[in-house]
């Protein structure tokens, strides 16, 4: 899967929202990630283009399997690296932070040894 950082960002956003609220709105969207209402047209109309997202009439945003797997990988990616972070003694703010960065650079076989590294040390993902 070949995806730009900032549409891995909005599917996982998406997911997050629906997980916290039951739904998806661009309105949420903005006020989540600290955006515009046009920059999130934008990204809206291009995950629907490729196939990530579905968008009803009245203006709740589904995620399409395509977009659900994606959304779910960054955020265990998030939680994980958060997580670890956290167990390190690294802050909050900064834990949250740093993983949003890490999350989308990562190599799967990093991931996959980090992953194995929480589990064997009893180190539980962070949800913010």
């Amino acid at each position: 899967m070949n995806i730009y950082e900032s549409s891995e960002n909005y599917l996982e956003t998406m997911l997050m929202l629906r997980m916290k609220r039951g739904h998806v709105r661009s309105v949420d969207i903005a006020a989540e990630l600290g955006v515009t209402k046009p920059s999130v047209s934008y990204a809206v109309k291009n995950l629907k283009e490729n196939g990530y997202i579905t968008m009803e009439k009245s203006g709740e945003i589904y995620l399409t399997k395509k977009g659900e797997e994606i959304a779910e990988s960054m955020y265990e990616r998030h939680t994980l690296i958060c997580g670890l972070l956290k167990y390190m003694g690294v802050e909050d703010s900064f834990a949250h932070e740093d993983a949003c960065k890490i999350e989308h650079d990562l190599s799967a076989e990093t991931f996959a040894a980090l992953k194995a590294f929480a589990e064997e040390n009893g180190i539980e993902p962070h949800d913010d």
